[in-house]
């Protein structure tokens, strides 16, 4: 049995002013997102120096692989972190010490799932998404080469979260920015070549990805297993309970059904998109690329969201919970909603970044027009899921995600065949559901802010029933 240290008997998060403590864990996680909004930028023009068949192969296999991005690092990566958060929180330092194994056990499933779905079933979606010739095939060597390295992509993201979910950021942070900023020109060099060598093509920014995500596991785990988080953790002498998988799969679940759906979206609409041609595709693929550059600054601040709300929620300090949910919330709303309004007023000016087909750029120009002014809901919505995930409250995410695929999908099918609406009637039944999205989830947590769960206990023996009670009880009183 290891001794419980003393920074464990009242964890500092519950104490520190909300402000600075969110900057401290959102700070390191935002500028590493931020270096990875550049990276897909450079890769967007890399792909663009390809050609327009590039462009289109990458947009056919850019949702599968933001969907094991999503479910990695805000998905189950949510869970992993929101449970070391309650467990350090609630002050069980052996469970922490567990989750550890848990989450590299549950990890390596979901990368063995993902790499075998890679090379069996993605192909079959391509073609169904109108991926045809060069544009398939170029799809299909993308994702064969990232999807085969999938474990070092969720190695990368658990050791992250377990880093994170204890109240460092600033070491998954270092290591991902460093491994961020290489992943530029790595991706450069290996997709178009150097001097006489001609390069790898599509596979390149694959391979790329699959080499940084490598490094920034490894050093993310040396700093881990020298006792980051204030112990040690084991892979041996700790046996597999199901109880502390369901600790991370009871949130990681349900936030992994929500990325699955945003990028449903994402691939029924690009199934609409294809009826327009390939041109329409490549810039639906630029646009919708922009949408998808923003989830990882909602997730900078989403993941310090996640470790604040899920202390407070270990504490059983539910008011705390919810001012650093709003706060966090709020912040994303200012600072998303103004990059999509300053990129909607200038939308030709950033298609032209990644094409010079006039065709794509009209497409872009279309996307970003309808959609980009509603980035700021998307942000709301985006950040208070990663608190709920804290809270392990995740009824209105679960359900704001649904009807955000049914409004894209079913209105923008329903504008092209029975309105008539063409390319733009798509992009408006995308807006419309990125509104419902954020405010199905801001709407409830602000009419009925998360209170402790009422529970009865099991009587003993011959006692009598008594009344229900609840995890008032349990908060901290004052010192």
């Amino acid at each position: 049995m290891h001794v419980i240290p003393e920074a464990f008997l009242s964890h500092p998060l519950l104490t520190a002013p909300i402000g600075r403590s969110l900057w401290r864990l959102a700070a390191p996680t935002t500028a590493v997102m931020i270096v990875q909004t550049f990276v897909a930028i450079a890769e967007t023009y890399f792909f663009g120096r390809l050609g327009t068949e590039a462009l289109a192969g990458f947009a056919l296999v850019f949702p599968f692989m933001m969907l094991m991005t999503m479910m990695a690092a805000g998905g189950m990566g949510g869970g992993v972190a929101a449970a070391m958060a309650r467990a350090l929180g609630g002050k069980r330092l052996e469970d922490a010490r567990a989750l550890v194994l848990h989450a590299l056990v549950l990890g390596l499933g979901f990368a063995l799932l993902f790499s075998l779905l890679a090379w069996t079933v993605a192909p079959t979606l391509f073609r169904l998404l109108g991926g045809e010739g060069k544009a398939l095939a170029n799809a299909e060597t993308y994702s064969h080469v990232l999807f085969t390295g999938s474990a070092a992509v969720w190695a990368n993201f658990f050791f992250a979260a377990l880093l994170r979910g204890g109240g460092d950021a600033a070491t998954p942070g270092r290591y991902m920015l460093i491994s961020s900023i290489l992943q530029i020109p790595l991706s450069g060099v290996l997709a178009l070549g150097l001097g006489d060598w001609n390069g790898l093509g599509m596979a390149g920014p694959a391979a790329s990805s699959v080499i940084t995500m490598t490094c920034a596991a490894a050093l993310q785990a040396r700093a881990l297993w020298r006792g980051k988080l204030g112990f040690r953790p084991a892979i041996t002498g700790i046996p597999l309970e199901r109880r502390l998988f369901w600790e991370i799969l009871k949130v990681g679940l349900i936030a992994s059904f929500s990325a699955l759906t945003a990028n449903l979206t994402a691939m029924l609409v690009t199934g609409l998109v294809g009826r327009f041609g390939v041109a329409a595709l490549a810039g639906y693929g630029i646009g919708v690329r922009l949408e998808f550059m923003l989830v990882p600054l909602a997730f900078g601040i989403g993941s310090g969201l996640t470790t604040l709300v899920g202390v407070a929620a270990g504490a059983h300090d539910w008011k705390r919970a919810v001012r650093v949910a709003w706060i966090g919330g709020l912040a994303a709303f200012l600072l998303i909603g103004t990059f999509g309004w300053i990129v909607a007023l200038v939308p030709e000016g950033w298609s032209r970044l990644f094409s010079s087909d006039p065709q794509v750029i009209a497409a872009t120009v279309a996307y970003i027009t309808h959609v980009a002014p509603f980035y700021c809901l998307f942000g709301l919505g985006m950040t208070l899921s990663f608190a709920s995930q804290g809270a392990g409250r995740m009824k209105a995410p679960f359900f704001a995600g649904i009807a955000r695929l049914i409004v894209a999908t079913t209105g923008g099918w329903f504008a092209i065949e029975r309105l008539g609406a063409g390319l733009d009637g798509v992009f408006a039944a995308i807006a419309v559901g990125i509104v419902l999205f954020g405010a199905m989830i801001a709407l409830p947590l602000l009419v009925k802010p998360w209170a402790p769960k009422r529970v009865r206990l099991a009587p003993a023996t011959g006692a009598s029933d008594g009344p229900p009670l609840d995890d008032r009880h349990l908060e901290p009183q004052p010192r």
